[in-house]
């Protein structure tokens, strides 16, 4: 026999607490696994059919009145409702992710091939500026602070240009996406895909907090699009076609993507396309979709 008053004391709590794990977040992680498995059969699949080549992704999912955006790369979504704009994802790119990045380069150098240097300054460094003074910034810095150059400054910096013209390696603009498995730097045994990551963001939108409308809607589209209208253009681009279309026209939400794809485009002139305040049209393939968000009021 136990010691008496022994034998009934429970077992301390510690051992048995379970994380309670919201249905929300069981979606979130099939939805950031199915990018993972999908970047893992692209890479299968390349061995045997011989293609090159990768993409970003941009995915909604509609599952017991909740719109999960999954997005990996720099294409967008917003929500437009009721003259309102929700953003429903943000961009990957060397900027937006630059000490993810850093730290990469930092902690496998390896990866950086002896060509490429984890720090970021704001030019290209000289072999007269070392042993000066100069700005620099690393993963651990949202500022800049000053060090003095040394021999391994000069080498070319992971993160390279502003905007657009941004690069990764010198080499890609995007630092999240599918595929592209075969990519290295021009010239050079350096591979760029440990720095592309295939997981995405997700978030989450209830569509049974709001009784939407029939202009309410979920425009996603391709960086053709944002690159030269902003969230607030394609807003009024959209709003204002809906208004104009007959409500019962099953064809209003393909016609209104169809707007904003030529809008994007614009129309050829002398000198290119051009969109409106004589702009620059856009290069780049463009994709939209425009998705209402009235059928999503519905009990499941």
């Amino acid at each position: 026999l136990g010691l008496s008053g022994q034998e009934h004391t429970p077992p301390p709590p510690r051992f048995f607490t379970e994380k309670k794990i919201q249905h929300e977040s069981l979606v979130i992680g099939a939805i950031e696994n199915a990018f993972k498995e999908m970047d893992a059969h692209i890479e299968r699949e390349k061995q045997v059919y011989n293609i090159t080549g990768g993409c970003t992704a941009l995915t909604v999912l509609y599952l017991l009145g909740k719109l999960y955006v999954g997005n990996a790369g720099d294409s967008r979504a917003i929500i437009i409702r009721n003259n309102e704009i929700i953003p429903m994802s943000s961009e990957f790119t060397p900027e937006t992710e630059r000490q993810r990045l850093q730290f990469l380069g930092f902690m496998q150098p390896h990866l950086l091939g002896n060509e490429f240097t984890h720090l970021e300054f704001p030019r290209r460094v000289q072999r007269k500026e070392v042993g000066k003074r100069m700005l620099y910034r690393d993963f651990t810095m949202s500022g800049w602070a000053y060090k003095t150059i040394e021999d391994e400054d000069l080498k070319f910096p992971l993160i390279y240009g502003e905007g657009k013209k941004a690069r990764v390696l010198a080499t890609i603009g995007v630092t999240r996406g599918l595929g592209d498995h075969d990519l290295k730097v021009h010239d050079s045994n350096i591979y760029i895909k440990p720095f592309l990551s295939c997981c995405p963001e997700v978030r989450v939108y209830n569509l049974m907090q709001y009784e939407h409308g029939a202009d309410d809607v979920l425009v996603m589209g391709t960086d053709g699009l944002w690159d030269v209208l902003s969230n607030q253009e394609v807003a009024e681009a959209v709003t204002s076609f809906l208004a104009n279309c007959d409500p019962d026209d099953l064809h209003r939400y393909t016609m209104a993507a169809q707007d904003l794809v030529m809008r994007a485009r614009g129309v050829l002139r002398d000198r290119g396309w051009r969109i409106s305040n004589e702009r620059l049209g856009s290069g780049d393939d463009i994709t939209v979709f425009i998705i209402p968000l009235m059928y999503g009021n519905r009990q499941p």
